[in-house]
């Protein structure tokens, strides 16, 4: 059983501080951690104000999220780690090949289903990204408690 689950984009702003929401909830009843970081994270930035408003349309308190890089600890901490697009599989082993065995798409269950980022495309986006990140976890989820 996996205890520490690390969630995994580009920015750290919209896709994986969502996940890490949406994953957190669905475990609430276990004593898993999930936390996430970004490739190229927006270092100390908030979650992108739509996916927010999309977070708290559906019934999720604000968050004080603070945009965080991947680091080698990171990876370290994580037995498992979800990222959006092969591109980041790809950047986190480039990173830390060692990482290699623990690092899957969310979408996996979905048959390796990628979610694009909605970054700068609008809310049409955002809903889109936030209906397959929410599939995603949900499947997960039930992987994951069995």
């Amino acid at each position: 059983m996996f205890k520490k689950i690390l969630m995994v984009c580009i920015g750290n702003i919209c896709r994986s501080p969502t996940a890490e929401i949406l994953m957190r909830s669905a475990l609430v009843r276990t004593d898993i951690e999930v936390r996430s970081a970004g490739l190229g994270a927006l270092v100390d930035s908030s979650i992108e104000p739509t996916a927010q408003k999309l977070l708290a349309e559906r019934g999720y308190a604000p968050i004080e999220h603070k945009g965080r890089q991947l680091t080698s600890e990171a990876v370290s901490w994580a037995e498992l780690i979800l990222v959006m697009e092969n591109r980041h599989k790809s950047g986190v082993l480039n990173r830390a090949p060692e990482a290699l065995g623990k690092v899957f798409l969310l979408g996996k269950w979905q048959g390796d289903r990628e979610i694009s980022d909605p970054y700068g495309q609008g809310e049409p986006a955002f809903k889109h990204a936030y209906a397959l990140i929410e599939e995603a976890v949900n499947a997960w989820a039930q992987h994951l408690v069995r």
